[in-house]
């Protein structure tokens, strides 16, 4: 079993709330839109870090981190991009992607919005964390956190991190 904290859209932005979240996890995903380049820095060194970069991370990120991720785990194959769109309506390319790699877990972020839905046309569960960070057009800050275990996501949980604004701590 995996214990994972799924982040997303931080745009340069930490707390000390959102790091104690993820203390008592194996893994931590960020799905995108980092803002800046010392998040692996401030992030718990003895997790495994997925991440990938989203539309406003400049080169400097990129050179760090793909724009894309697969990879199984617990026997789940996960995909990962940052713009991805939604069930049904994906972003360019995605569905084909999800198909093509059989994907059962499609992450991503971009949206700001906390979602996880099952596509049934897809056979695939895609979950959307929210944003972490300050920036941007959401109210509520949200992570999630879930267990995967024999290609089965459970114990999956919404954390609201409280509205925007309050003291960051800079990366």
């Amino acid at each position: 079993m995996a214990k994972i904290a799924l982040i997303s859209d931080s745009h340069g932005y930490i707390d000390e709330k959102v790091l104690s979240y993820l203390q008592d996890v194996d893994e931590i995903w960020h799905a995108g839109d980092i803002g800046d380049i010392h998040l692996g820095q401030v992030l718990p060194k003895d997790k495994k870090l997925r991440i990938i970069t989203g539309n406003i991370d400049g080169l400097e990120m990129r050179g760090e981190y793909p724009d894309e991720l697969l990879f199984e785990l617990e026997g789940l194959k996960v995909f990962m991009v940052h713009i991805g769109g939604k069930p049904p309506r994906y972003a360019k390319g995605v569905k084909e992607k999800i198909r093509k790699y059989g994907a059962g877990l499609f992450v991503c972020g971009h949206s700001h919005i906390c979602k996880v839905e099952f596509d049934p046309s897809l056979n695939c569960l895609y979950m959307n964390p929210g944003a972490i960070g300050q920036q941007g057009f959401h109210v509520m800050r949200t992570l999630l956190l879930f267990e995967v275990q024999d290609e089965k996501i459970q114990n999956l949980r919404v954390v609201e991190l409280g509205k925007r604004g309050g003291n960051s701590l800079s990366f």
